[in-house]
């Protein structure tokens, strides 16, 4: 059966996360539905990576095996008809091979975490952002993200039913910056690895706007990795500004 790989957007605000439930929309499901229209019968995909509810995507990557030998731009069209009106589109696809896995073929995982400063709420970006009413010092922030950055284990910000078989990670990038959008000023995290734990980029994030709001100092964030404890973990931020942004593998998969 020829196998495809998905590129996939979506919003998160209406589904309780990527992965199949019983009674609740999700991504997965949404997408196994729109391949049913096409091609009888029950389909089970699989992802780079499972978001939580509430949680974007800008590049996530999925694959399925068809019957049919599609041409990957029409398999793209027939998907985003029957998504629609979903908040769900697929904006690549591409034949790979029989043995390709969009999680195990993956090198890394990049996420965008996006803070809003302004005291008037989102309109446009309700949803798309965690709002905060207080400015941050970006500097202060980038110096405890450097703590981070390498192999560590990261009990202290890993969720606490994380079923990862361990707690050590090696974080690629943990990069701060501050824009003017649209909106008002933002704050962007770039997080950069091969893999995650459950709710780590929301430890990290969370953690870290107390120290650009003053409260916690770079040091305390050095603190916390080496305490080993998920009770050292500063605030978990909400899921609303998360985005899984792009997946890579050895080779492009997408032109």
């Amino acid at each position: 059966m020829p196998r495809y790989a998905l590129k996939v957007e979506y919003q998160g605000e209406p589904f309780a996360g990527w992965q199949r439930q019983k009674d609740q929309p999700s991504v997965q499901g949404a997408i196994e539905r729109a391949l049913s229209c096409i091609q009888t019968g029950e389909h089970t995909i699989a992802a780079a990576g499972r978001t939580d509810a509430g949680v974007h995507a800008l590049g996530q990557v999925a694959h399925c095996d068809l019957v049919k030998d599609w041409d990957p731009f029409r398999l793209n069209e027939a998907l985003n008809y029957h998504l629609k009106p979903q908040p769900v589109a697929i904006v690549g696809a591409a034949r790979v091979a029989d043995d390709w896995h969009a999680r195990f073929s993956a090198l890394e995982r990049q996420y965008l975490f996006r803070i809003l400063m302004r005291r008037a709420p989102a309109t446009h970006d309700r949803g798309q952002v965690w709002q905060i009413n207080h400015e941050l010092d970006v500097t202060a922030m980038q110096a405890g993200a450097d703590m981070l950055l390498g192999r560590h284990d990261f009990t202290t910000f890993r969720s606490s039913i994380c079923q990862a078989a361990s707690p050590v990670k090696t974080l690629d990038e943990l990069r701060v910056e501050q824009l003017q959008g649209f909106s008002g000023p933002e704050i962007h995290f770039h997080v950069r690895a091969r893999s995650f734990l459950h709710n780590q980029v929301r430890s990290f994030v969370g953690t870290l706007e107390r120290v650009g709001a003053g409260a916690w100092s770079p040091q305390d964030v050095r603190d916390a990795l080496e305490a080993k404890t998920r009770t050292a973990c500063g605030p978990v931020c909400p899921p609303q500004g998360l985005y899984l942004a792009r997946v890579g593998y050895p080779e492009p998969v997408f032109d």
